[in-house]
């Protein structure tokens, strides 16, 4: 697992998320966003695609945003050329300043900088506590998770349609790609502002990163400091919808338990099962809902014994087995 979130690899999704308009849990940000963006923000979209789809020099792994903007600054011009080939923004350039950034002329890499600086500044720059907070608690969820179900449940768990052929990892992608390790390893980095397939980026000389959507992405992130870890790791509702399916519940059910629409109750439902924490059966016409094992752990993880008012810290406390 990664350390820490990374600046620049949130900020290429997160602005990779602006330009996809098909999920609904983005939808609020989305419309903030895209408002805020000011317009000498708007350059570096055009090295950007909705599929997740990037030149990798803009988004090095590192865990400060000066940091990373120094990588990119010192980025070799021939691997410049060679990931501008590779997602074709020399081939069917959409501005000339993409191709001065392969001609290295300054002023194409100066409007890359001031580009990247102020998409961060009005995107993440105030939000960055929240994604820490929301990596932090993904990180400890998912190590919890390694411990106890093992390394081929956890990689095959990043994604509902993530599947293993032999020993080959198969994830669903928007274009068909062979990566082999080589022996270098994975590292593991949940991405608050990608709710898609996960993304594998190799690392020169290094493991490659496995960028997946963490269980809770940044809009149903609650403020940091929430007192209840489980709401700190779903949200508020998703929470509260986990600790209702300790017994039975509809669709319906759930929709007028939690005061939302049956669409958005349907929705929220879909996370947590895509997340293993419930399980789903229909019957004609009917949907229920109800708890696995992995869920009910986790409520029983995040819920104080009798007497103490305040919960502990996630992760602190051992979570019963049920039977």
């Amino acid at each position: 697992m990664a350390d820490e979130p990374a600046p620049l690899m949130e900020l290429g999704l997160a602005l990779m998320t602006l330009k996809r308009r098909s999920d609904p849990v983005f939808g609020q940000w989305r419309h903030r966003a895209q408002r805020v963006l000011p317009p000498q923000a708007r350059p570096v979209l055009d090295l950007l695609s909705t599929t997740g789809t990037g030149p990798l020099f803009l988004d090095p792994p590192t865990a400060g945003f000066a940091e990373g903007m120094d990588t990119v600054r010192s980025t070799p011009r021939a691997s410049v050329r060679s990931e501008l080939l590779r997602v074709r923004a020399l081939e069917r350039p959409r501005a000339s300043w993409v191709r001065g950034l392969a001609d290295d002329d300054r002023e194409s890499w100066q409007l890359l900088e001031r580009s990247m600086t102020a998409a961060y500044t009005s995107l993440l720059a105030d939000a960055w506590p929240r994604v820490r907070a929301g990596f932090q608690a993904e990180v400890a969820w998912r190590a919890r998770h390694l411990a106890r179900h093992g390394l081929l449940a956890t990689l095959t768990g990043l994604s509902s349609s993530a599947r293993w052929n032999g020993m080959t990892l198969e994830y669903p992608p928007a274009y068909d790609r062979e990566i082999r390790l080589t022996g270098q390893g994975v590292v593991l980095l949940p991405s608050l502002l990608w709710t898609a397939y996960p993304l594998l980026a190799p690392q020169p000389g290094g493991p490659a990163l496995l960028i997946y959507p963490a269980v809770t992405p940044l809009p149903l992130q609650d403020a940091p400091a929430t007192p209840d870890p489980l709401n700190a790791l779903l949200g508020t509702t998703r929470a509260a919808m986990l600790r209702l399916l300790t017994t039975q519940h509809t669709t319906s059910g759930l929709a007028r338990a939690l005061d939302i629409s049956p669409p958005a109750a349907s929705m929220q439902a879909r996370t947590l099962r895509d997340a293993r924490l419930i399980t789903t059966q229909r019957e004609g016409k009917s949907v229920s809902h109800y708890c696995t094992a992995l869920g009910l752990d986790m409520i029983t993880a995040s819920t104080p014994p009798l007497g103490d008012p305040s919960p502990a810290p996630y992760g602190t406390r051992p979570a019963r087995s049920p039977a």
